[in-house]
């Protein structure tokens, strides 16, 4: 579905600006790294003017540079070698009584894109050092220049029905979110690495569009495209009557502000080897490219890596102002002085409780498994839990290491296996406040939030900012002069094959659909097997038909399923008031609901993007899969099929949330921006997750606390 006009508006995927046709691939960041007043391109060393939401590695810090970004260890990004930082305003709602909450937004999605051009010159990737910024913040009414056209909003209604791309904020509720998008220059001086402005190395290229065309002669190199798109769950929110009710964090109340920021931390020999090698995108292959030809995806998924915040304010909930000193305006105004903190630092107390005068040290955010239990002493399920009441309980019962999970279980023992360990440097997702004290976080779905014993030197783990030595670099003349000839950037390294791509990608169940209870069994779902003796079958994971075979597989299946009565007509997961979903499922399939998607791994990772385009259906989607031996189907964006063998760190979530009628067919649904209509033919119940995942941790030890509810 790919036209000289791209319009993927279903998917969510790329703005509608027309252009050529060029090679392209998205990079998805399921995860936040950092919210708060930090700008290292604009304010380096400063706390920001104001919030901003801030993706990539996490050797982010207030004052970097390109060594910083190389010590990251892990990105809330979705490719490895790829350390970059990638930054735009926070959006926040205003309320009528005067208060401000922050929209909540799932990370964002990058797109580098092959779109513009210069006689006699190759396109680049970014060099080491290099930033850059698009956009202005001060807008507050549109103008006709490059920098404004790069700037658009996109009304999502999966429903259909949403209103034309815009440059400022929609003008009607738009019930599936905002995407904001911003797309930057791509022509460069040649020379620095950045400018005074952040923008004047950079240019747009010649006609008047920033997404495709001709460089100026003074600005001669070509380089590759980026294009940032960021959903806002704006759909929830009160309209008050019809007005406009969104604000961007520096006070902007029309949109036009909206902007980005830069910092390349790519392996730049990487980054310029796909731009040379991947030329052409086949119809919908830009995520098989992405996973299978040139990059992997990283060991630590996005939504775990995390910095902890650097300046000591709130800047997200409900706020009394915006932080900083930000009052809404329509208009440019100067900016008052206020008593906003201007304090850098690192503050941990949202990520755990300081217990260290209680002989208790903060280890970090461990990993526990179905059927495997991390710690296998006694555990209590209280609805009053706090970290200083499993501490006592395990201190009490003479174990030296304890754990709390899912908000409101604490788990004691003496040893943590290495599966279980927290990875050093990273925060992870330890994220659920406490049932009995909601400022302490309790860990979260198969995360444990570790503490242990410690003797007469007590201290918490150290989440280190790596990058806060480094420096801003000079504003002229700190890049070598462009060699067209010459690769920019460290020595070459050689691009991942496409076996290790694929195989670092996903991790699946090999078998056939009959051998749903082995392969219930094998991911835990059934409620007695070990998730750990999952294997992983790199046959399994690219897939290897093009969309007329997968059609023709799908008519095969259809016509050859002649189950002994009429095929059941499954409701998919699917609300009330959206298009209706009849979808046919082969004999012994089921709808398990609407869940999360995560990326790496993938929630269902046997075959990726399996089948995309106009005639997906969720009925094709699962016949496809289970023809292929998988006992997962999973459909998603309107157009998207995944299978596999279980569901991987995934969770259920909203019917609501899967709203996206298919491209295939109008009477079925199939998932939502990051949530996947899932169809399985395996007996287990999912909904019954926690109270299993208790039974079992009491199946490997018997001992309860007293009055312990499982």
């Amino acid at each position: 579905m790919l036209t000289n006009t791209i319009t993927f508006f279903a998917f969510g995927l790329l703005s509608s600006w027309t252009a050529p046709v060029h090679a392209y691939w998205r990079m998805p960041c399921d995860g936040t790294l950092l919210t708060g007043r930090l700008d290292p391109v604009v304010t380096p060393g400063q706390v920001s003017g104001h919030t901003h939401i801030i993706l990539g590695g996490n050797g982010f810090a207030p004052t970097m540079d390109y060594a910083s970004t190389q010590a990251s260890t892990c990105t809330s990004c979705a490719i490895q070698g790829d350390f970059s930082n990638y930054w735009v305003p926070s959006m926040y709602y205003a309320a009528p009584n005067g208060t401000f909450t922050s929209v909540p937004t799932s990370g964002g999605t990058v797109y580098y894109e092959q779109r513009v051009s210069y006689p006699g010159k190759s396109l680049t990737a970014f060099p080491a050092g290099f930033r850059m910024t698009a956009g202005n913040p001060e807008l507050r009414a549109y103008n006709e220049t490059e920098q404004q056209e790069a700037i658009s909003h996109v009304c999502l209604n999966y429903a259909g029905g949403g209103p034309p791309q815009s440059a400022g904020f929609p003008t009607v509720n738009c019930p599936d979110g905002v995407r904001s998008q911003v797309y930057f220059p791509s022509c460069w001086d040649g020379v620095n690495l950045d400018s005074a402005d952040h923008q004047s190395h950079m240019a747009y290229p010649l006609g008047g569009r920033p997404d495709g065309g001709v460089c100026p002669d003074d600005h001669p190199v070509p380089m590759i495209s980026i294009f940032y798109e960021f959903i806002f769950d704006t759909g929830g929110f009160d309209w008050n009557g019809g007005s406009q009710p969104f604000v961007y964090s520096m006070g902007d109340n029309t949109g036009y502000g909206f902007h980005g920021d830069f910092v390349n931390g790519w392996d730049v020999q990487l980054l310029q080897t796909a731009i040379n090698e991947f030329t052409t995108n086949d119809a919908g292959d830009a995520d098989n490219v992405y996973y299978n030809n040139y990059f992997t995806a990283p060991a630590i998924s996005g939504q775990q890596c995390s910095l902890p915040p650097m300046v000591d304010e709130q800047v997200t909930g409900t706020l009394d102002a915006l932080p900083g000193c930000n009052p809404v305006t329509d208009s440019p105004a100067p900016v008052p002085d206020c008593a906003a903190t201007k304090t850098l630092g690192s503050y941990t107390s949202s990520i755990y409780t300081d217990e260290t005068s209680k002989g208790w040290a903060y280890l970090g955010c461990g990993v526990d498994t179905y059927g495997s239990p991390a710690l296998t002493g006694p555990l209590q399920d209280d609805a009053t839990m706090t970290v200083e009441t499993c501490i006592a309980l395990c201190g009490g019962k003479d174990y030296s290491i304890a754990g709390l999970e899912y908000a409101s279980q604490c788990f004691c023992g003496n040893d943590l296996p290495a599966r279980a360990s927290p990875t050093p440097g990273v925060i992870g997702t330890c994220n659920m406040p406490c049932t009995g004290n909601s400022t302490e976080m309790c860990g979260a779905g198969n995360r444990l939030s570790l503490y242990q014993k410690c003797g007469s030197t007590c201290e918490n783990v150290q989440f280190g900012i790596a990058g806060a030595g480094g420096t801003a670099p000079s504003v002229t003349a700190v890049a070598a002069t462009y060699a067209p000839s010459t690769a920019v950037g460290p020595a070459p390294t050689s691009a991942p094959s496409a076996s290790s791509a694929s195989t670092a990608s996903v991790a699946s169940v090999s078998g056939s659909s009959s051998s749903s209870s082995a392969a219930a069994a094998a991911t835990g779902l059934d409620g007695t097997g070990s998730g750990d003796s999952v294997a992983t079958s790199a046959a399994a994971v690219a897939p290897s038909d093009t969309p007329s075979a997968i059609l023709s597989v799908v008519a095969s299946a259809a016509s050859s399923a002649a189950p002994s009565s009429a095929p059941s007509a499954e409701p998919s997961a699917c609300p009330a008031n959206a298009t209706t979903s009849s979808v046919t499922l082969p004999s012994g399939w089921t709808s398990a609901g609407c869940y999360l998607d995560n990326l790496n791994p993938r929630t269902l990772g046997g075959i990726t993007f399996a089948w995309w385009g106009e005639q997906m259906t969720s009925s094709g989607c699962a016949l496809y899969c289970s023809d292929k031996g998988f006992s997962y189907a999973g459909t998603e964006n309107a157009g998207q099929c995944f299978c596999g063998n279980q569901l991987v760190d995934s969770q259920p979530e909203p019917d609501t949330d899967c709203n996206a009628p298919c491209e295939g067919s109008a009477t079925e649904i199939c998932g939502g921006a990051s949530r996947l209509s899932v169809f399985t033919n395996t007996p287990s119940s999912t909904s019954r997750r926690r109270r299993s995942h208790l039974r079992r941790h009491n199946q490997y030890k018997g001992a309860h606390f007293a009055g312990a509810s499982v």
